[in-house]
């Protein structure tokens, strides 16, 4: 059965020209072209994924993915934006985007995007359930904080990490080659978003690039003005 997708864009030759790109490859997409439409839409059916277009008459993307999470939490959303402000990209993450892409693009990058989001949407719909992972060489226990790295000789050693750098670091895992925004990880941790709290991140994030730095394969990579990515490029 093909994956259904409610598409929300006010330019309708553009969003014609996505929609028919999608239906190529095996998705059944409705167009809307403003979003108190598309939230009608989003009302009388099922769907596995929204992309939203930031402007838009009637209600913006923000408001109608509001609107969206408030009846469906866990449906994933990708964001359409011709802006490139970081308030932009923040403010969709706060409302539950999984990923944005910004205009102009073309549409095999859009596609790349959709699967991606469609294979994590199917693997963790419990994914902010998971307790123990496996990044690199390390295995982490988030219960008991324990950071397990093991060398190439079978030899382990492990680190007791305290309560705020075993947060983080979950965090990281569950966003692992993704960017984790600082405003997320800030009110999720610290509650609360300021210039003392971000500096306390920073100090946290120095302490886990430590600890990771015995496996040169994992890298935390600062995003200006947005985040940072947890990098692993193990073959694991």
């Amino acid at each position: 059965m093909s994956k259904k997708i409610l598409l929300a864009e006010d330019d309708l030759n553009f969003g014609d020209v996505l929609r028919s790109y999608l239906s190529l490859n095996d998705y059944e997409v409705d167009l809307a072209n403003d979003g108190l439409k598309a939230f009608e839409y989003f009302n009388n059916n099922n769907y596995n994924l929204c992309i939203l277009d930031v402007m838009m008459p009637k209600l913006d993307g923000f408001q109608l993915a509001k609107k969206i999470k408030e009846k469906n939490q866990k449906i994933p959303i990708i964001f359409l934006t011709a802006k490139t402000m970081k308030e932009d990209v923040i403010e969709g993450f706060k409302v539950g985007a999984d990923d944005y892409i910004t205009k102009p693009f073309n549409s095999t990058e859009l596609l790349y995007r959709v699967k991606a989001v469609m294979k994590r949407s199917n693997r963790g719909n419990s994914k902010s359930d998971i307790k123990e992972f496996t990044i690199g060489k390390f295995h982490f226990n988030f219960p008991i904080r324990i950071l397990t790295f093991t060398n190439e000789k079978g030899e382990k050693t492990e680190k007791k990490l305290s309560p705020k750098e075993a947060q983080l670091l979950r965090m990281f895992c569950l966003h692992k080659n993704e960017i984790l925004p600082r405003d997320i990880a800030l009110k999720e941790i610290w509650k609360k978003s300021d210039y003392f709290t971000a500096r306390s991140m920073d100090v946290f994030v120095t302490k886990l690039r430590n600890y990771l730095s015995l496996d040169q394969d994992l890298e935390i990579e600062n995003i200006h003005g947005n985040g940072f990515r947890l990098i692993d490029s193990s073959k694991s």
